[in-house]
């Protein structure tokens, strides 16, 4: 087959695996389609979530025996090792396939390449590489979570102009458009985890919950609370029994406090914190990355966004910005707590898109490391 016409048939994987967004952590998006000799499509599948068949068992299975000299492509490397599911590389070599088309490898270390032995040593022919970089960037936060152990991190916020997330008196809806809040539950969907700081959850009760149609699941509610000031009145109780509610506090934290928390539903989880009792940010990431949160969203307010700013913790800014102006020095701003000090000193971004929502802008920027 040409390169264009692989190019094609990986486009379609890609598109399928895209069907199980915010639904496979920890495990990756994969798509994978199964084509006859003849240039026809036999087989689709994509990975549904843990514990469910890998895309390439449920192309395979679609295609069943008209597999047999056919060409796999699929999203990501077959995998070489029994985890919740069978090894599937195996199983490709059984289900006769003469040529395996992969947009990249998988740096899970239990895989990272074995899988491409195993089909080569089998006679399937094994080309890799096809439409990487798409595959790369729909799998970012499964990329960094199996090399790191830590969540991919996008710090969002809706603004205006001028930099203001609500007015003096606590006001903040609506900042931005329908529109714009309808995209920012399209990131709470693909996010394992929302997190806000206490200050956000006391003056806006939010929910942090995904509203999009179809029931998508919930993602883990995260708080940073350092003095246990949150109520169990806030809408973050309101379905606490679903184990996806998480405190993190200080280790000297009021232990009639914590059980009183834990009484109500949520997990509270005590971690180290500075000098000033502030949390320690890292400690939090690297909890957050032992509970297989692969991709959190970090909603703020002011304060939590500088922390994480300031551990050069972000590997995404998402700001909607709508064209108001709200001005005054006691307005909230979309960053604020002890910032960098100097110019000289502060975070760097790269702009990767700049998009218009009804009236407003949304735009994507990511650290530019060192």
């Amino acid at each position: 087959m040409a390169k264009l016409t692989d190019e094609q048939f990986m486009r379609e994987a890609l598109a399928l695996a895209q069907r199980a967004r915010g639904r496979t952590a920890p495990n990756p998006l994969v798509g994978a389609v199964v084509v006859a000799r003849g240039g026809q499509v036999i087989g689709r599948g994509y990975h549904h979530g843990p514990g469910r068949a890998h895309a390439e068992i449920l192309a395979l299975k679609q295609a069943g025996d008209a597999a047999r000299g056919a060409t796999l492509f699929v999203t990501l490397e077959p995998c070489a090792h029994h985890g919740r599911t069978p090894a599937c590389a195996p199983r490709v070599v059984q289900s006769g396939v003469r040529r395996v088309v992969a947009a990249m490898s998988d740096p899970n270390p239990k895989v990272a390449g074995r899988g491409f032995e195993i089909l080569k040593k089998a006679g399937i022919q094994v080309v890799s590489g096809v439409l990487e970089s798409e595959a790369r960037d729909m799998n970012l936060p499964y990329l960094k979570h199996i090399t790191t152990g830590l969540p991919y991190i996008i710090i969002k916020g809706a603004m205006t102009l001028d930099g203001k997330i609500a007015a003096p008196d606590g006001s903040s809806k609506w900042i931005t458009s329908e529109q714009a809040r309808r995209d920012t539950h399209e990131l709470r969907r693909d996010a394992d985890a929302i997190l806000v700081g206490a200050n956000t959850l006391l003056l806006d009760d939010p929910g942090l919950t995904c509203r999009l149609p179809g029931r998508p699941p919930q993602p883990l509610r995260v708080v940073l609370d350092g003095s246990l000031r949150t109520r169990p009145s806030l809408k973050f109780f309101k379905n606490a029994n679903d184990g996806k509610s998480l405190i993190f506090t200080r280790e000297d934290a009021d232990q009639r406090k914590i059980k009183r928390l834990r009484d109500a539903g949520c997990s509270v989880v005590q971690v180290p914190a500075d000098a000033q009792g502030r949390l320690k940010i890292k400690a939090v990431i690297r909890e957050l990355g032992r509970r297989d949160v692969m991709c959190l969203l970090v909603e703020g307010g002011g304060a939590v966004h500088d922390a994480f700013f300031r551990a050069r913790a972000a590997d995404k800014v998402v700001f909607y910005v709508a064209p108001k102006v709200l001005g005054g020095a006691h307005s909230r701003s979309i960053v604020s707590g002890a910032g960098f000090g100097s110019v000289d000193k502060c975070l760097g971004l790269k702009f990767e898109s700049v998009t218009q929502l009804g009236p407003d802008l949304k735009i994507q920027a990511v650290p530019v490391r060192p």
